[in-house]
């Protein structure tokens, strides 16, 4: 090969790199194995090479008589070589025999045996010699031997009369066989004798009893041996065995004495062990390096012995040491210098034991420590050849030189051999040589060729011209740049666009054999590389490209999934690549193929399986694979359902209040049994209804339940897991229990009086598994509490309740009720306590007073009634009042009596929501369960000023030039003496925005108002509220326009007397109309029009405003989503101000007929109130014309 030595090295090559890493694999054996020189045909053209053995026979050649006789011969060089032989050592002349003939282009004898001749003459030592102009290389030593399976010797085999109990051997005696037979015992059926520990076969084939059975007793055991080249078997004459007690040996011992072979003499008893094999207390055995050790140990006695292994110095080599026949044979594989040592080996039985040992001497035939490698030289360079070897006893070492001794070759001063090496120095063209080493012992030799080649060659590159490598980022790139030359090349690498400067150092890691590896490769070591290879004779240089690919990564895997069977399930797999690599994306389940079903649907990022089943549980693959690399990720499918409903259900220890109930769970689908629901259908009261009796927990399988007197149960069982309840069970056979008292009483009981002269006493009755028996009736007791009386007692069936009659008002009893049947009465009832009958009140508060807190609140306060005067539970207190009218006035106005209650014994309680400046009349009543008692006398009382509601209206008329005439209405809701008004006005731009805000006080006796000095043809905004003592209250607004200026008119009209300002008008008039006509319909509809919108527009958003009847010009709107206006200042709080006050929410009272406000204001007192008058709609002195509909549009 090319002057080049290698390390091992990583490999990368994916894609269109498969290839070149197939050469590159075999260019790299070829550099661990002996040096060549390149097979590549361009290379080898005009290439000399000596000969190198490639194929040959083994050393121990056996042959089947039967076939022609193949040896092989293989040999490479440059030119071919040619081949001759040897035989016994000396010249093997194939020509002067036709029978033997050898391949063409080859060394390999074939030898025809198909006439008279016989394989047996040609045994004998062949070797093969290959020989060009540049060498000889020699073969082993071929042995050809013939195999053989003579026949068994003829022989008389007397029957072996045995005493039981004794030891017995069966010689075999196989024929010697090439190679040896493999020996087994049958019987004339052709059965193999059953071997034990008491009967066994030893490694020579010998058939060994421990001791003797009757059974024993045969007449054909009978040994075989098998020849396995030749495929034939040998049999022995079939040997009898009788087994005889002393008995029998008595009565026919003449005849045993004339015929037979006897073994035994006397009782047989029970003895120690003794070996059959081997005999002695010690042995010795050797055995070579490498091959299979066997040792065996076999005894008699009996008992049957038993035995045992172990190393007198050292432990055995469990991972090579076998036991075979009944732990009797003791087999190492590999065996090495370390199994040397005295091995021993135990029989034991009950009467005591012996022991043998046997030492074991471990030889060894030469192995290679290192052996002659082919040598390629430049002129002028030097080298050597090294022949290391050991064995024991250690091996000597021959040299040779084209296949004679080296020390009859022609003398070299270039050459010198020291022992197990040959150096050279300064080789010359011409000297080219194959030299064998030999390394020998008394148990074998080793023989190798090692060419040395001296070759002038300039580099040659071997690697394709212009290779593409392409590997994932972050993986290893291996640029390869193999060339043959010699002297053995210099490999420099370059990279394209890199300064022409040759790469060194880090990240790049350079190998001998030209290798170029980054470890790491990122996306900037994308690009061309060149290597140059440069000797004493020439440069080569060759050019390869590598491209880094984004790796291919499963962005989210697969998630587990917990399905019900026929459910769909989906498994996501989303996938990133290099885009310039085309992916596959693959599913398997459970490391396979899917199933080849429909359901499985596989889109590019997903597998979907619809109506899933129990067989699709398993774990699905997904795996996205590109030219380069991949990706798998993984997940589990479990299928669940609800489990199979238990069965095989059985009573068992049955006992009268108490059953042990079984069963068998179903199939929980994949999912664990949480718990088990056990169901009791009573056929006797409630048949065809099951009802829950208890429950389990899922890993039990069995219950004991607690039963009920009387009843005729069915159980059956449903198991629950985490889809839900299995379907019931079917039922177990009836259990019926016997009839026994009550073993409860009823519960709920109570007593109520529903006049003032009975008690109403009731009770939940028992059910029909309670009554523990037939006749279930019931008795209810009674007597009136802490009086010394005895209990009253009546008895009751099929009922809930009991009336007591004639029992004075309100009064405690004690009450009880107890069941009872035919079989005895429940347990002692615990006694209630229970009230007869309420009646009215009989008294009524005293000293009521009222204390007014400020014009919507006041307190009241009374005295309570004497607790006897109640005659029933004190529910509270209940005040009823109204007003009277107003102050204002002095006129009556009866309102509607309203009602607030205070519960349990209060003496006082809050009345909110109170009118202002009214008067009021109030009383108290007590009330019980059975109603109210009389009332109080009435109080009178009145509340201070408010401020006032709203004015009742706000309208503008005769708009003029320069003013603008306001009127209004008082307010309704005056609450108090009326000190004034407040008006505020500010102008409004075409723009929305307001100007500055004006204030003035009017007299509270007027009802309309002039504001003179106005802009003419501007719109004002009006704000207006009524005062009392007590303040402002809310206000209302209004908008209005004053009249446009004549003289403007005049020029205004002059203009429209243009041709094309007519047709804009009509235009503008036109379009004027339609939106006339489409207000007027959404107003018809209650929709808004657009004044109505733009008043809204300019709303102050802290008014709540008050909606006009019916308005086209001048309207207020009453709703709260007024948007404010740019420039807008908010007018003087008109908002009621609250009085302070500490007063609980506990003190007002549970109800009555409005809502309130802690404060003590009705909720929507006034913005959820609205007084509608009729306005009267104030229309322009003037009619539309264009002129004015344009004045709206500057």
């Amino acid at each position: 090969m090319g002057r080049s030595s290698c390390r091992r090295m990583p490999v990368v090559a994916t894609g269109r790199m498969t290839t070149a890493a197939g050469l590159l694999l075999v260019f790299l054996s070829h550099m661990v194995a002996p040096l060549e020189v390149p097979l590549d045909p361009k290379v080898l053209e005009g290439l000399p090479q000596p000969p190198t053995i490639t194929h040959e026979s083994p050393k121990d050649y056996i042959v089947d008589p039967r076939e022609n006789i193949v040896i092989r011969c293989e040999a490479k060089g440059k030119p071919h070589p040619s081949f001759s032989w040897t035989r016994n050592g000396t010249h093997f002349d194939i020509d002067k025999d036709p029978k033997v003939n050898m391949k063409p282009h080859s060394g390999t004898l074939v030898i025809d045996i198909s006439g008279k001749d016989k394989a047996e003459a040609y045994e004998g030592v062949y070797q093969c010699t290959a020989h060009n102009e540049h060498g000889t290389a020699v073969s082993n030593n071929i042995v050809v031997r013939q195999s053989r399976s003579p026949l068994w010797s003829k022989e008389s085999n007397p029957p072996f009369v045995v005493q039981e109990g004794a030891s017995l051997v069966l010689k075999c005696r196989p024929p010697a066989g090439l190679p040896p037979p493999i020996i087994f015992w049958m019987d004339n059926n052709f059965q193999r004798l059953s071997l034990s520990r008491r009967v066994s076969q030893g490694l020579n084939g010998d058939l060994y009893f421990s001791n003797v059975e009757m059974s024993d007793s045969r007449s054909d055991y009978i040994c075989y041996a098998r020849f396995p080249r030749t495929q034939t078997i040998q049999q022995k004459q079939p040997i009898t065995v009788r087994v005889v007690n002393m008995d029998a040996i008595n009565e026919t011992w003449p005849g045993f004495l004339n015929e037979t072979d006897f073994f035994g003499d006397g009782q047989t008893e029970e003895r120690r062990p003794s070996f059959q094999v081997p005999s002695g207390p010690s042995s010795s055995m050797m055995v070579l390096r490498g091959q299979l050790l066997e040792m065996e140990c076999i005894a008699e006695g009996l008992p049957t012995p038993e035995i045992t292994w172990s190393k007198v110095s050292g432990e055995l080599p469990s991972n090579r040491a076998t036991y075979l026949n009944f732990h009797k044979t003791l087999r190492i594989a590999a065996v090495t210098e370390a199994d040397s040592g005295q091995y021993r080996c135990t029989a034991k039985n009950t009467l005591g034991s012996i022991h043998h040992v046997i030492t074991v001497t471990v030889k060894a035939a030469p192995y290679w420590i290192e052996a002659p490698q082919n040598l390629v030289l430049a002129p002028r360079e030097k080298g050597q050849l090294i022949c290391r070897a050991s064995g024991n006893p250690k091996p000597s070492v021959s040299w040779f030189m084209d296949g004679l001794p080296i020390h009859n070759a022609p003398e070299d001063s270039r050459r010198k051999v020291e022992g197990d090496t040959i150096m050279f120095e300064d080789v010359v063209s011409g000297s080219s040589a194959v030299y064998q080493c030999n390394a020998s012992n008394e148990h074998g030799y080793l023989l190798a060729n090692a060419f040395v080649n001296v070759l002038s060659e300039p580099p040659r590159m071997l690697t394709p011209p212009n290779k593409v490598y392409q590997v994932i980022m972050n993986q290893q790139a291996a640029l390869e740049c193999y060339s043959f030359g010699s002297p053995i090349p210099k490999i420099t690498w370059f990279k394209e666009n890199h300064t022409n400067a040759a790469l060194e150092g880090d990240p790049y890691i350079f190998y001998d054999n030209g290798t170029l590896v980054i470890p790491v490769a990122q996306a900037t070591s994308s690009g061309k590389y060149t290597c140059v290879a440069l000797n004493m004779l020439g440069k080569s240089d060759n050019h390869v490209h590598l491209e880094v690919k984004e790796p291919t990564r499963i962005l989210k895997q697969p998630e587990y999934k917990v399905v019900q069977r026929n459910r769909d399930v989906v498994f996501e797999c989303p996938v990133k690549h290099d885009p310039s690599l085309i992916p596959t994306m693959i599913w398997l389940k459970d490391n396979g193929e899917l199933p080849d079903d429909e359901r499985f649907v596989v889109d590019s990022d997903s597998l979907t399986i619809t109506k899933v089943t129990e067989s699709d549980a398993g774990t699905y693959t997904c795996i996205m694979n590109t030219t380069l690399d991949q990706d798998s990720a993984s997940a589990d499918l479990r299928v669940v359902e609800q489990p199979d409903p238990p069965s095989d259900l059985e009573l068992t220890d049955q006992k009268p209040r108490s059953v042990q109930l079984t069963w068998i769970p179903g199939d929980d689908h994949n999912s664990p049994i949480k718990r088990f629901l056990i169901q009791y259908e009573d056929s006797l009261h409630d048949r065809g209804s099951w009802h829950n009796l208890t429950e389990v927990p899922g890993t039990t399988t069995t219950a004991h339940l607690k039963l009920s007197p009387f009843v005729h149960y069915k159980f059956r069982v449903m198991a629950l897991n985490d889809v839900g309840y299995s379907l019931p069970s079917p039922s177990s056979r009836h259990y019926k229990t016997r009839a026994a008292a009550p073993d409860v009483n009823p519960t709920g009981v109570e007593g109520l009086g529903t006049q003032p002269d009975n008690l109403v006493i009731h009770w939940k009755p028992l059910t029909g598994l309670q009554s523990n028996g037939p006749g279930l009736q019931y008795v209810v007791y009674w007597r009136q509490k802490y009086v010394d009386e005895d209990w009253h007692s009546v008895k009751v069936a099929n009922v809930s309740k009991f009336t007591v009659q004639g029992t004075p008002t309100f009064t405690p009893y004690e009450v009880k009720v107890q069941a009872v049947n035919e079989h005895g009465s429940g347990p002692e009832p615990l006694p209630f306590t229970a009230y007869s009958g309420e009646d009215l009140p009989k008294a009524a508060p005293d000293n009521v007073q009222v204390q007014v807190i400020n014009s919507t609140l006041a307190h009241v306060h009374w005295e309570s009634v004497p607790l006897s005067s109640v005659r029933g539970h004190l529910k509270g207190y209940k005040v009823y009042y109204s007003r009277k009218g107003s102050l204002h006035n002095h006129s009556p106005h009866h309102s509607e009596q309203q009602v607030l209650t205070f519960s349990g014994n209060r003496t006082h309680g809050k009345l909110p929501g109170l009118h202002p400046f009214s008067r009021y009349a109030l009383n108290v009543r007590v009330y019980n369960g059975r109603g109210e008692g009389p009332a109080s006398s009435d109080e009178d009382f009145e509340t201070p000023e408010g401020v006032p509601g709203h004015p009742a209206f706000l309208r503008v008329v005769n708009p003029s030039l320069d003013s603008l005439t306001l009127e209004w209405g008082p307010p309704h809701d005056r609450n108090g003496r009326l000190t004034g008004y407040t008006l505020k006005y500010q102008p409004v731009n075409n723009s929305n925005e307001l100007g500055p805000l004006k204030e003035v006080t009017v007299a509270a006796n007027e009802t309309s108002f002039t504001l003179p000095n106005l802009k003419y043809s501007t719109r004002y905004k009006f704000y207006f509220n009524a005062k009392t003592q007590k303040g402002p209250g809310p206000t209302i607004t209004q908008e209005a326009v004053t009249v446009i200026d004549e003289a403007m008119a005049s020029r205004q009209v002059d203009i429209a007397t243009q041709g094309w300002f007519i047709g804009l008008m009509c235009a503008i008039a036109l379009l004027i109309l339609v939106l006339l006509i489409v207000c007027f319909i959404k107003r018809n509809k209650g929709g808004k029009y657009p004044v109505k919108e733009k008043e809204d527009a300019h709303a102050d958003p802290e008014i709540q405003p008050m909606k006009d009847e019916d308005c086209t010009f001048g309207e207020y709107s009453d709703h709260d989503d007024h948007k404010p206006l740019r420039g807008s200042r908010t007018p003087s709080n008109g908002t009621v101000k609250r009085d302070d006050s500490d007063d609980s929410l506990v003190d007002y009272g549970d109800g009555g007929d409005g809502q309130f406000n802690e404060d003590g204001s009705f909720i929507g007192q006034y913005s959820g109130r609205k007084e509608r008058d009729t306005a009267e709609c104030v229309e322009s002195s003037e009619a539309p014309s264009p002129v004015n509909a344009m004045n709206s549009f500057v």
